[in-house]
C-alpha cells in the first residue's frame, strides 16, 4: 500500500475520528454542567438533546470525509491504470483488486481514525480537570471516558471502508489492453444512464425531503433530521452528476481566463476529461457548500437571535450567552469544514498534475515551454476553482437556509424567514480557495515539467 497516495484519506479519517470524539466528549460536559443546576432527570433529558445535535454533526462530518475519500481512491487508481491494466492482463480479476483497493482504505481508515481520536482523549482528560479547577466548569462528576467514544471511532472506519469501496468501482473500467499503452482516461465515455436515473431520484427526492423538513420545522424539532437526510441525499446525486454537471458550467465559462494558447488549450482540458475535473471540482464544491452553509446557518441564527432580544428586552442577556455559546460551536465547525475543503482541494490538484506527466511531455516535444505549462496548470486550477466555489455559495446557502430554518422554525415561532448573507465570509471563501488553488498547483506542476520531455512521455 502507498500511504503517500492515500494521505488525504488518512487525514479525514483523523479529522473525522477527532471531531467525533470531540463532540461526544463536549455533549458529555456540557450535559453534566448544565445538570449540575438541574434534577437527575432533566440532566439525562438535556443531554439527549445535546447528544442527537451532536450527531447531526457528526454525521454531516462522517459524509463530507466519505465523500473526499472516495474521491481520493478514484484519483489514486486513475493514476494507477497502466499498473492495474497489467494485473488485469495476467489474469487478476476486478473483484478482487477491489478488494485489495478496499482493504488499503480500511488500514487507512483505521490509522486516521486512531490519530484523530487518541489526542482529543488525552487533551479531555487533561482538560476538563484544568476547566473545572480554573471555575470556568462547576464542581461535579465529568465522565470523560464515555463509552459512546467507541461510536465515532468505528464509524470513521466503517465509512472509510465504505468509501473505498465505492472509489474502486472504476477498476471495473479497467480493460488489460490498456497494460500497453500510455493509461489514460477515456475523454469520451459517457455516464451510464443506471447512474444518471440514481443521480435524478437522490437529488429530486432529496430536495423534496429536504423542503419537506423545512415544513416540519415550523411546527416540530424533528425538521432538522428530516431536513439533514433530503440534504445528504439531495447532495449525494449532484455529486453523482458531477460528471456532467461540472464540464457543463466550464463551457459556460471557458473564455474567462483569456484567449492566450495556454489559457485555451486549459479551458479545452477542463471540458475534455469531464472525469478528472469533476474529482478535482467536487472536493472543492464540497468544502465551499460546507463552510457556506455553516456561515449562513449562523448567521440566519443571529439574526433572528436578535430580532428576539429587540421584541423582548428583559431576555438580551440571555440571548447573548446563548449567541456565544453557539458562535463558538459555529466557529469550530468552520475550523473543520476549511480543513476538509483544503485537504480535497490539494490533494486531488497535485495528484491530477503528477498524473498528467505524459500528457504535459507531449506538450512540451511539441514546443510549449515550462512557464507555458504551468501557465496552463495554474489557469486550469483557477478556472475549475472559481466554477467549484460560485456553485458552492449557491448550494451552501440554500442548504444553510433550509438547516437555521428547519431547526428553528418552531422553537422561535418566526415562520419563514429571509437568509443572512455575510458578503465577508463569502469574500474570504473565495480568496483563500483561489490561493489555495494556485499553490497546490505550483509544486506538483514543477515537479511535472522538470526532466526531459521524454521520460516524461514514458512515465506511467
Amino acid at each position: 500500500m502507498r500511504l503517500r497516495d492515500y494521505r488525504a484519506s488518512i487525514i479525514v479519517a483523523a479529522l473525522s475520528g477527532a471531531f467525533g470524539a470531540a463532540l461526544v466528549i463536549a455533549t458529555t460536559v456540557v450535559a453534566a454542567a448544565i445538570g449540575a443546576h438541574q434534577l437527575a432527570g432533566e440532566h439525562e433529558s438535556v443531554r439527549l438533546t445535546v447528544l442527537v445535535v451532536s450527531a447531526v454533526f457528526f454525521a454531516i462530518a462522517i459524509y463530507v470525509s466519505a465523500v473526499v475519500t472516495a474521491n481520493t481512491v478514484a484519483t489514486v487508481i486513475a493514476g494507477r491504470v497502466r499498473e492495474i491494466a497489467l494485473y488485469r492482463l495476467i489474469g487478476a480479476d476486478s473483484s478482487r483488486l477491489r478488494r485489495g483497493i478496499a482493504r488499503e482504505g480500511l488500514a487507512c481508515a483505521a490509522l486516521g481514525a486512531l490519530i484523530g481520536t487518541v489526542p482529543i482523549i488525552v487533551a479531555g482528560l487533561v482538560g476538563v480537570p484544568m476547566l473545572v479547577d480554573a471555575k470556568v466548569l462547576p464542581e461535579t462528576t465529568y465522565d470523560v471516558l464515555d463509552p459512546l467514544l467507541i461510536a465515532p471511532f468505528l464509524i470513521t472506519i466503517a465509512m472509510g471502508y465504505l468509501a473505498s469501496w465505492v472509489g474502486s468501482q472504476r477498476v471495473s473500467q479497467v480493460t488489460p489492453i490498456q497494460a500497453l499503452g500510455v493509461a489514460a482516461a477515456d475523454p469520451t465515455r459517457p455516464v451510464s444512464l443506471g447512474r444518471r436515473v440514481g443521480a435524478y431520484v437522490l437529488l429530486i427526492g432529496g430536495l423534496f425531503a429536504l423542503l419537506g423538513g423545512v415544513a416540519l420545522g415550523l411546527f416540530s424539532p424533528l425538521g432538522l433530521l428530516v431536513a439533514l437526510v433530503g440534504g445528504v441525499l439531495s447532495f449525494s446525486g449532484i455529486v453523482m452528476l458531477s460528471p456532467v454537471l461540472m464540464p457543463a458550467l466550464l463551457r459556460l465559462t471557458g473564455g474567462w481566463m483569456g484567449r492566450s494558447p495556454a489559457a485555451r488549450i486549459a479551458a479545452a482540458n477542463a471540458v475534455r476529461y469531464p472525469e478528472r475535473s469533476a474529482r478535482s471540482m467536487v472536493g472543492i464544491v464540497i468544502g465551499v457548500t460546507l463552510v457556506t452553509m455553516f456561515a449562513v446557518a449562523s448567521s440566519t441564527y443571529v439574526q433572528m437571535m436578535i430580532g428576539i432580544a429587540d421584541a423582548q428586552p428583559e431576555y438580551a442577556d440571555g440571548m447573548n450567552e446563548i449567541l456565544t455559546m453557539t458562535l463558538a460551536i459555529f466557529s469550530g465547525l468552520f475550523g473543520f469544514s476549511a480543513l476538509i475543503a483544503a485537504v480535497g482541494l490539494v490533494n486531488n490538484l497535485a495528484l491530477g498534475v503528477i498524473q498528467r506527466a505524459p500528457e504535459l511531455g507531449l506538450l512540451r516535444t511539441l514546443g510549449f515551454s515550462t512557464g507555458q505549462i504551468r501557465r496552463m496548470i495554474i489557469t486550469e486550477s483557477a478556472q475549475m476553482t472559481l466554477v467549484s466555489v460560485f456553485f458552492g455559495l449557491i448550494l451552501g446557502t440554500f442548504y444553510g437556509w433550509c438547516g437555521a430554518q428547519a431547526t428553528l422554525g418552531a422553537m422561535l415561532g418566526h415562520g419563514l424567514v429571509t437568509p443572512a448573507l455575510p458578503w465577508g465570509v463569502f469574500g474570504i471563501i473565495l480568496v483563500l480557495a483561489i490561493v489555495v488553488a494556485i499553490g497546490a498547483s505550483l509544486a506538483p506542476s514543477r515537479r511535472a515539467t522538470r526532466g526531459s520531455a521524454v521520460a516524461a512521455l514514458a512515465a506511467d
